[in-house]
């Protein structure tokens, strides 16, 4: 590469590991990567490192895991890096001004929605919830807002009738990596044309909880199905088997109208799944979870807990 930058790169999930990577594969120099602190997780609840940092230590690049990026300490360490661009994926602290004044080239972002639709912690999920049918990469010019500043470059997909987050999540991963590079390729040129977002079209994708999880049986059966796979794989959604918890891993739509039983009655039980009577329509669950046992297909779960199930006559 003719004209390398000096990037320090601040992300915390996968999302953001792969875009180290790709970083590190474009020739650009990594001076350094923020991550947030290691946290204990799974089952054995044990401290893991990020996905970010396990990335950064394969490749020898300095890893710092601040708690906070809003003391003069901290700040000072910063413009130790002497950065000329600082890179943000998914890294969950908010950057004060000081900080992002500090690269020559200020810092960007790279945002998994065409904004400024979906600003905020949880783009990718609130928009498969919502059922939009279209999504993308927005690479942005970072600014004390939040998602507020200047589009740099904005990378556009579609969203299947039938896709989780999961899969809108690796999709926009293949978007987002060449998009970074050929921005920052921009940046080193001189050649970036900022665009200003409109912010009377801002919606926010507020960040989920467990709270978020609960199956609403009276919905229509395409909100039901929006849900389940806006949740997949977290937080789940959830709804109740008797005094059990059920998590609702997939699902599939039987029927969009008709709605001759009470919402949330247990209307067959098949190979094919679990069919559910919804607001309006019928949705088919195909894969699910009972308390103490894994993800099992509908067919799999019926098999082993058949009289469970039998025992009832209405989730939720």
């Amino acid at each position: 590469m003719s004209n390398p930058l000096r990037i320090l790169f601040a992300g915390t999930p996968e999302f953001a590991a792969n875009h180290l990577q790709a970083l590190i594969d474009s020739g650009h120099q990594i001076v350094g990567v923020l991550s947030q602190p290691d946290r204990p997780s799974g089952r054995g609840r044990k401290t893991q490192p990020t996905p970010v940092k396990s990335v950064a230590v394969a490749h020898g690049i300095p890893v710092w895991q601040p708690l906070s990026l809003r003391t003069e300490e901290s700040q000072a360490s910063l413009r130790d890096y002497q950065a000329d661009v600082m890179v943000v994926v998914a890294y969950g602290l908010l950057l004060p001004k000081a900080v992002l004044d500090t690269p020559r080239l200020g810092c960007i972002n790279v945002h998994g929605s065409i904004l400024p639709r979906w600003r905020g912690a949880a783009p990718i999920q609130r928009a498969i919830m919502a059922g939009d049918t279209e999504s993308g990469i927005t690479i942005m010019q970072m600014d004390v807002g939040l998602d507020t500043g200047d589009m740099l470059d904005i990378t556009t997909c579609p969203i299947a009738p039938n896709d989780a987050s999961h899969d809108l999540h690796d999709r926009l991963i293949t978007l987002g990596c060449p998009a970074l590079i050929s921005v920052l390729d921009q940046l080193a040129q001189g050649t970036a044309k900022p665009v200003k977002q409109d912010d009377a079209l801002a919606v926010y994708a507020h960040k989920l909880s467990k709270d978020t999880a609960h199956i609403d049986w009276t919905a229509p059966v395409q909100i039901c199905h929006n849900l389940i796979r806006g949740l997949n794989p977290w937080p789940i959604a959830t709804t109740l088997l008797g005094e059990a918890t059920l998590r609702v891993w997939s699902a599939e739509i039987e029927a969009t109208d008709g709605s001759a039983k009470p919402p949330g009655t247990l209307l067959t039980l098949n190979k094919k799944g679990i069919s559910v009577q919804c607001g309006t329509g019928i949705l088919r669950i195909t894969s699910a979870q009972l308390p103490g046992g894994k993800a099992l297909s509908a067919a799999d779960l019926l098999n082993s807990r058949r009289a469970l199930f039998e025992s009832q006559t209405r989730l939720g």
